[in-house]
């Protein structure tokens, strides 16, 4: 793998690997359902958080409607002779991997990257400071969620990205104010705001000026919404997650309170 790009062929790929698929690169595509991030199960199957028709960027309003309609996605009326058909399923979901690429290009997520190699990627939700968790503690999160759910998908809090994520290193983003864990939701808001938000821009007028302070503000402001370097995480076992979701937030709040 690349500085520019993590792409992977599947036949080195292992159990308990976070892999992740588009088909337009370099565009922010949480909304778009050839855009999938997952965790391989071993035998061409991998367990991934998806959201039905109608529901493709998670407002619950008409614009969902709208995108899915513009998207393409396989017939209903020709599903795959492994999977059947899913495209109205969500939530958490186990597919064959030629259905989970959907004619995408296939790319492994990494982990425990130095901050030097974070910053210099640059897209953000290809790469992680967060350490992994064994395989072992990876595939015993997916297949409990695949049983018992992750919630409702939300396109900065709860999405796709963030179930990988999850699942790779048990650590969830446990506060109100959170933009969500997620690291394409971090740099696109870090990319929309990196000029407007910075009193930096009134240093410089030209254009390559502009370009440098906007970009060295998109890669400060990934970096510290990175899941492994933000203080407001905590370590939820999966049965905790799923047994406690009304008051697991508090609770965790709390304890870093108390850890601070």
């Amino acid at each position: 793998m690349g500085l520019l790009s993590n792409s992977i062929k599947r036949d080195v790929l292992r159990p308990g690997d976070h892999i992740y698929s588009w088909k337009n690169a370099y565009l922010y595509a949480h909304h778009d359902p050839q855009m999938k991030l997952g965790i391989y199960f071993g035998d061409e199957k991998v367990i991934h958080f998806t959201r039905g028709s109608g529901q493709e960027i998670g407002t619950g309003t008409v614009l969902d409607r709208l995108i899915f309609s513009l998207s393409p996605s396989r017939p209903s009326d020709n599903p795959c002779p492994k999977c059947g058909d899913q495209s109205r399923l969500d939530g958490v979901i186990s597919s064959c991997i030629d259905c989970f690429l959907s004619g995408g290009y296939l790319y492994l997520f990494e982990y425990d990257v130095s901050p030097a190699l974070f910053i210099a990627k640059p897209r953000g939700g290809t790469c992680t400071l967060a350490k992994p968790d064994p395989p072992e503690d990876v595939l015993h999160r997916a297949s409990f969620l695949l049983l018992n759910g992750f919630g409702g998908y939300h396109i900065f809090k709860n999405n796709c990205e963030d179930f990988a994520i999850y699942c790779k290193t048990g650590l969830l983003v446990m506060t109100s104010l959170s933009v969500g864990r997620s690291g394409q939701a971090a740099s696109f808001l870090a990319a929309t705001s990196a000029i407007v938000s910075s009193p930096l821009r009134f240093l410089t007028t030209s254009f390559s000026g502009l370009a440098a302070v906007g970009y060295g503000m998109y890669c400060v402001s990934r970096l510290v919404s990175d899941i492994g370097v933000r203080r407001d995480v905590s370590k939820i076992p999966v049965e905790r997650l799923v047994s406690s979701s009304g008051s697991i937030e508090s609770e965790a709040v709390a304890d870093l309170a108390k850890e601070n």
